[in-house]
């Protein structure tokens, strides 16, 4: 089987950092009034971080922004966006204020905290311009009822080098009532070009080949679930944490329908999301993926100490309407069913249930707006 096709993975080094904050010299010049958005991402681990503050800022510029992306490792983006984006710089975690001041909108990415010099600046820009920078926290995502009442609530700090500035909370989500999800403007018609049997031929799958993709923590379940599944089934392996849990579970020699996969653009990831009859998927920024997929997914949730993750997974299934089979492998794949509940049976009529089930969920968030279309609009009504 051919690999999906993926940069190298070498170090991050000055080199990528000037690719990553060029401008592609085909494109033409961002108007010198277009909105400048300072995205503040932390990488934590597993990359999901960057991942949604990479589509983001990509996904700003594309909307006419420009974007200046500070992040502390910008490491994964060698792979993740090798060519970079047109009006996104990436930079990194500034120890001083940027010369030429602050942009118009500061987006504090998942709780990471702006350097000081960073703050000052804001605060002097407060002070100095006739419309303060709008000052943005992304939260993360979820179904839970407590985002709804949230959302787009301001908190005024009392204290530090940004006292007095108010700091408006905005969370991602999947209602009405919530920012929404990313979802690229030409997503859609992309999705809709996409050749899904040249995509499994040309990666030595077949039309009819039951085809699995795993991207995952390192669930308990995965040797039940693997071997519940037909041998003829085609298993795409992402690398990373997914990878050592299938070399781990499966004594060598491994099965020639096991295929691991390098590292990958984001839009190589949306591909084999759409080509794959049912994808495994975790954290945040795939499942949001997995959703405009519109295939049938399971979803790994990140597990927290305290099981907090729990009413998340219970909430964002009862959003979904999931059907009871679906909440069964759910519960299995997460570690949160009782010790009699096994994986179910998955047939070609479950998935196509599940499909059902996606589809209709995905045709509910493509009527709302844009996480992107949302925030600019926050932005223009705060500033």
């Amino acid at each position: 089987m051919a690999q999906l096709r993926g940069p190298h993975s070498d170090p991050w080094d000055c080199t990528i950092i000037a690719l990553l904050m060029t401008d592609t010299p085909a494109t033409a010049a961002r108007p010198t009034t277009a909105p400048i958005w300072d995205i503040f991402c932390q990488v934590i681990d597993n990359f999901g971080d960057i991942g949604v503050c990479w589509r983001l800022a990509a996904d700003l510029a594309q909307r006419g922004c420009a974007v200046r992306l500070w992040v502390d490792d910008a490491a994964a983006l060698t792979w993740m966006a090798p060519q970079g984006a047109p009006h996104v710089q990436v930079l990194p975690w500034p120890v001083q204020a940027p010369t030429g001041g602050v942009g118009q909108v500061v987006v504090e990415a998942f709780g990471c905290e702006i350097p000081d010099p960073f703050l000052q600046a804001v605060a002097s820009a407060a002070q100095q311009r006739p419309t303060p920078p709008v000052w943005i926290n992304l939260e993360y995502l979820s179904a839970e009822d407590y985002v709804e009442r949230c959302h787009r609530l301001p908190s005024r700090l009392m204290s530090g080098p940004a006292a007095g500035l108010t700091r408006w909370f905005f969370y991602p989500g999947f209602s009405t009532r919530t920012g929404g999800l990313l979802r690229e403007a030409d997503m859609t018609q992309h999705q809709a070009g996409f050749d899904r049997p040249a995509w499994r031929a040309q990666h030595g799958v077949g039309t009819h080949d039951l085809t699995i993709s795993l991207f995952c923590y390192e669930p308990t379940a995965f040797a039940q679930v693997f071997a519940s599944t037909p041998t003829s089934a085609h298993w795409l392996v992402t690398p990373g944490r997914a990878t050592a849990l299938v070399r781990a579970q499966l004594p060598p020699p491994i099965p020639s329908h096991v295929h691991f996969l390098p590292p990958c653009p984001q839009p190589q990831f949306d591909e084999m999301l759409w080509a794959c009859d049912l994808n495994f998927v975790r954290g945040e920024d795939s499942l949001a993926r997995a959703l405009w997929a519109g295939q049938p997914f399971v979803w790994h949730i990140y597990p927290q100490h305290d099981d907090a993750h729990h009413a998340k997974l219970a909430a964002f299934l009862d959003w979904l309407d999931a059907p009871a089979s679906l909440r069964q492998a759910h519960a299995v794949w997460n570690g949160t069913a009782d010790a009699n509940t096994t994986w179910p049976t998955v047939t070609r009529a479950t998935l196509a249930d599940w499909a059902h089930c996606v589809q209709a969920a995905r045709n509910r968030l493509l009527a709302q707006p844009s996480l992107a279309e949302q925030l600019m609009a926050f932005a223009g009504e705060k500033g």
